[in-house]
């Protein structure tokens, strides 16, 4: 009877309207303060300056990373109305070398605290003049190590095996056969020079093993004999030694005044004939008109760059025209497993130095 009483007096209600109209406030009211609660929330987060979402910028999902720890606003948007952000921007993330960190976008940020940046290389960044300022620098070492290591292989192999020079015969129209004399090198068992022995060119050492690689360094310290004999590199104080022995020679080092040049015309001509060049440090460690006349002679027989200066090239470079040279536009660290890591690794830093936490990947002024 109670159950038929209830149910009854529950219709009742219905059919007059109460409960839909109670439910409906209670949902409206519901949102307004979720709404609210999540406005609020936002108004919390410190703001953060980025470079734009997009091509030529970050992919959505990495901004997806960045969201739930900072505001955010493109450069673009900054730059129309710099006086409604200026103040705001506590963090300055660095992506691909942009936002460009130069004095004029620095003095219309005064509330910055940190300039975290996405990727190892740091020349882009005038790190005392920054730190002058009382804003911290950071990078994200470690995170870009295996995804470097992977393009310098792929660059070895690519070199050596003629990949390139062969999918374009492949690709041909006007192909109708395989030419039987078009050969490449040997990569198991040649001699593999590291310059920059690192922890990128450690990782390199390690996958040469997978091709049973004489592995040569050199390198500013000496690795510790149980790194040497893990890979089975034997250490070159002199580069010079290096260079003359090794069948692949691969730059793995920092961009400084001392390695700015570090390859060139006698370096090049030290090398053997049969020798490739393999870059992924920067550019500018290489002399690129030394190398261009290099190859155009044969002093050496190939190069594998992912990086160049500038890049990209001007469309009309001797460079771009050479077939003993394959080039990939510095993308040695452009995995969705790295970029997410490097992402992480930025807020992580950043967000460390607001709540001034020890940071993780601080970089200091010499």
């Amino acid at each position: 009877m109670r159950s038929l009483f209830y149910a009854r007096f529950v219709k009742k209600l219905w059919d007059s309207g109460q409960v839909s109209r109670f439910l409906k406030g209670t949902t409206l009211q519901g949102s307004a303060c979720h709404l609210k609660h999540t406005k609020v929330m936002e108004e919390e987060k410190p703001w953060a300056l980025i470079s734009e979402v997009g091509d030529q910028g970050y992919d959505e999902e990495l901004t997806d990373i960045i969201k739930p720890h900072f505001q955010i606003v493109c450069l673009r948007d900054f730059l129309l109305n710099p006086l409604l952000y200026g103040h705001k921007v506590q963090a300055l993330l660095v992506w691909n070398s942009f936002p460009a960190v130069e004095p004029s976008l620095l003095t219309s940020l005064p509330s910055l605290k940190v300039v975290a940046n996405g990727g190892v290389g740091i020349n882009h960044l005038d790190v005392p003049y920054i730190s002058s300022l009382g804003v911290k620098v950071t990078y994200t070492p470690g995170v870009v190590n295996e995804a470097t290591a992977d393009m310098a292989m792929a660059l070895l192999l690519a070199s050596a095996r003629r990949v390139v020079e062969g999918h374009q015969i492949a690709v041909d129209p006007k192909t109708t056969h395989i030419p039987q004399c078009f050969m490449g090198d040997e990569v198991t068992g040649a001699t593999l020079g590291i310059i920059g022995m690192g922890r990128i060119g450690y990782k390199i050492a390690q996958r040469s093993r997978g091709f049973d690689m004489k592995v040569l360094y050199h390198n500013r310290n000496r690795r510790s004999v149980d790194d040497e004999q893990a890979v089975g590199a034997s250490y070159c104080q002199n580069m010079d030694d290096l260079l003359k022995e090794s069948d692949f020679v691969v730059l793995v080092v920092n961009l400084t005044p001392e390695t700015t040049g570090l390859i060139g015309h006698r370096e090049l001509s030290l090398m053997k004939p049969t020798a490739t060049l393999v870059n992924v440090s920067r550019g500018l460690v290489v002399d690129q008109d030394a190398l261009v006349k290099a190859l155009q002679c044969g002093k050496i027989r190939g190069a594998g760059l992912d990086v160049t200066h500038p890049e990209p090239l001007p469309r009309d470079h001797p460079l771009l025209g050479l077939s003993n040279v394959v080039i990939t536009p510095h993308i040695g660290t452009n995995t969705y497993t790295t970029s997410r890591r490097m992402v992480k690794r930025m807020i992580e830093n950043a967000v460390a130095v607001l709540k001034g936490q020890p940071i993780p990947d601080e970089v200091k002024p010499k």
